[in-house]
């Protein structure tokens, strides 16, 4: 039996402050990248020689790139639709009490809405699980073996998660993933000598989440 292990490293982008405090969702707003020992922090905890793929919005091609001038030697990045944001709709670019004020939908502990809500012109949590599954699928059966770093989103991180944990969708909403943290998950795949990318039996092993740069690693041993 052949085993092929594709190590996936999600960095959240850095802050997005341009809003006002209005929700932004998929919208493709800048973020602010002017802390240099920051991202030299985030390039420290990355592995070298590793495929680079982004969403299609501009804060994750601006974190990617200040995380490459801090020093660590990436290839061009690819970009991957399914790996933006959840769309919110018609709630993007308002201001979360006064969407809360006409639907009340908007209520919950951790997320916008909860997970199986689909706002009105948008997608559910549930919609982006589906979407970010078969990005995943994809890159994965194209570098098999391989270090991927994924810069992309909170709400995508969580749905990475939902699929390597099996969680129900509303759990994996509770989890933490603040700007520019690692999240660290093996994707195995168990089969026949020579298999086919696709082909085997997949589990997942999840390695770290929401580390900051700067944090000690568990057990304080290298994550490469």
């Amino acid at each position: 039996m052949a085993t092929t292990v594709t190590r996936w490293w999600w960095i959240r982008h850095a802050p997005v402050t341009v809003n006002q405090g209005r929700i932004y969702g998929a919208e493709d707003l800048p973020c602010e990248t002017d802390d240099p020992d920051l991202y030299a922090g985030i390039a420290a905890m990355l592995p070298r020689d590793a495929v680079l793929v982004t969403s299609n919005l501009m804060r994750t091609h601006q974190t990617a790139d200040a995380i490459k001038a801090a020093g660590v030697s990436l290839p061009e990045r690819l970009e991957y639709p399914d790996l933006a944001e959840q769309s919110f709709g018609n709630w993007q670019g308002q201001h979360y009490a006064d969407v809360e004020k006409v639907d009340p939908r908007v209520v919950h502990d951790f997320w916008l809405c909860p997970a199986h809500c689909r706002p009105p012109g948008g997608e559910s949590f549930v919609d982006l699980i589906a979407r970010v599954a078969c990005a995943i699928e994809a890159i994965s059966d194209e570098n098999p073996g391989r270090d991927v770093v994924a810069v992309a989103h909170g709400g995508t991180i969580r749905a990475a998660l939902a699929i390597a944990l099996g969680l129900d969708p509303e759990r994996a909403l509770s989890f933490t993933i603040d700007n520019c943290s690692l999240t660290r998950i093996d994707r195995i795949e168990t089969g026949p000598e020579d298999p086919q990318p696709g082909k085997g039996q997949l589990s997942w092993r999840t390695v770290l989440v929401n580390r900051l740069p700067g944090e000690r690693p568990p057990g304080g041993k290298p994550l490469r």
